[in-house]
């Protein structure tokens, strides 16, 4: 599903969920609290790697008659799909549903169909949070829809090894220095791609989807102008970029992997590429991939506090209660709680993502804990560096639909040598007519 269809239903899911809303009973003024001798089941939808297994545990404990029922997707595009099929439906969403980032925009065009968490304390704990964190999750009514849970500073990945194999340096601090340190470019780590290519015969990056979507969100303004106004077709920064770019695939620099699976993990232990552009949640994915092939801290993967063009977020979600919820208060309790600086720094733990509220990222400045896995980095301090100057871009409402279904395509074809970058632009502008501007 695009937002196409979300766009198109608007008016359905409103008067779905409204209706939702006399069957259940709007009756969370009378929502009695949880206790034993009143049981309250919470569910809860995720995507990815969210890091909050323990804590359903640890909350049941602390919570005597709640009892939480967990539900993980696979990933952000496929929960993104889930959310919006059943807020037209006007049921199934859960007590608690995690949002990305990348379709929060196209939830705001919904957002009366989410709890006001003001009605249930967000003004006492809203400074918990980096203030842009906050100001995302609010709709332009001064409703807060969403507590923030993690953010995407990006720091970059690399393999140590296969670096020192093509005679480049491999500690972490000689690494930033190579890629020009605070004013590294992407020229430089294009240029970087092709001294390896030449001295290994190997590709640089991954795929090229997620190198295009780290240089969109440095832009000031990305695929929507802070006016809400498309900004692709005309752009001429944007088309610079892609067409930088299409020249580093075009020299081999892509090892053309499938994203989200790069061979079930295999690619990160082959030696497939050696570098992958990292915001603080992708450290997880990483994790996960690298167990799944049998790799592990040998691999030689490393992270260093560096980012070509600068700093920049991508990623990070938000725990929203929708108003079909029977349970408004007792979930909105939960999200609060999930998402307080405490829990995020066990979450940090446990998904290896980067939190948004300021004591959790203080907590792992301090610690700085090494990353065993990444060559015992301390991805925290790193990360936190990185976070510095970050703001996050205006998503619009069909961000991600750019993101994945018009730019998606463009990418294939680069990556699979069917196009140069002219042709892959004018199939990216053909599909954005299709899917957004005639739509």
């Amino acid at each position: 599903m695009t937002l196409k269809f979300a766009r198109h239903t608007a008016a359905a899911i409103a008067g779905a969920a409204a209706l939702a809303l006399m069957a259940t009973g709007c009756s969370s003024s009378k929502e009695q609290a949880a206790s034993a001798d009143n049981p309250v089941e919470l569910t809860v939808t995720t995507f990815g790697t969210f890091g909050y297994d323990d804590l359903y545990g640890e909350y049941e404990q602390a919570n005597p008659g709640v009892k939480i029922k967990a539900t993980n997707i696979d990933r952000g595009a496929n929960a993104r799909t889930d959310a919006f099929t059943k807020l037209a439906a006007g049921s199934g969403l859960s007590d608690v549903v995690a949002i990305e980032e990348g379709w929060l925009g196209s939830i705001m065009e919904v957002s009366d169909q989410f709890v006001d968490l003001n009605e249930h304390g967000a003004a006492d704990i809203k400074d918990n949070w980096v203030d842009w964190k906050f100001k995302q999750g609010t709709d332009p009514d001064g409703r807060v829809i969403g507590y923030g849970t993690d953010i995407g500073p990006q720091g970059l990945c690399y393999n140590g090894k296969l670096f020192e194999s093509a005679g480049l340096p491999k500690d972490r601090e000689s690494v930033a220095k190579l890629f020009g340190g605070e004013d590294a470019t992407w020229e430089t780590y294009f240029k970087l791609g092709e001294q390896y290519k030449a001295a290994t015969g190997k590709a640089w990056y991954d795929q090229s989807g997620f190198v295009w979507n780290s240089m969109v969100n440095q832009m000031e303004e990305g695929y929507y102008t802070k006016d809400g106004e498309l900004n692709v077709d005309g752009n001429a920064e944007m088309k610079a970029k892609f067409e930088l770019l299409a020249a580093g695939t075009a020299a081999g620099l892509s090892a053309n992997q499938t994203q989200w699976d790069w061979g079930n993990g295999k690619a990160f232990t082959d030696g497939s590429f050696a570098t992958f552009v990292c915001p603080g949640w992708m450290l997880g994915t990483i994790k996960g991939q690298l167990e799944s092939a049998g790799g592990g801290a040998d691999s030689g993967w490393d992270f260093a506090d560096v980012f070509p063009g600068g700093a920049s977020n991508w990623g990070g979600a938000f725990l929203s209660v929708p108003k079909t919820s029977e349970h408004p208060a007792e979930a909105a309790k939960l999200a609060a709680w999930l998402t307080a600086p405490e829990q995020q720094v066990k979450q940090s733990a446990a998904a290896n993502n980067f939190p948004s509220t300021l004591k959790a990222q203080e907590k792992l400045v301090a610690d700085a804990t090494p990353n065993v896995l990444f060559n015992n980095a301390p991805t925290g301090v790193i990360l936190a560096n990185r976070a510095k100057g970050v703001v996050a871009q205006f998503k619009g409402p069909d961000d991600s639909v750019i993101q994945e279904n018009v730019f998606g395509p463009a990418m294939k074809m680069l990556d699979g040598g069917t196009a140069d970058a002219d042709k892959a632009w004018s199939e990216a502008l053909a599909l954005l007519n299709d899917l957004v501007v005639n739509n």
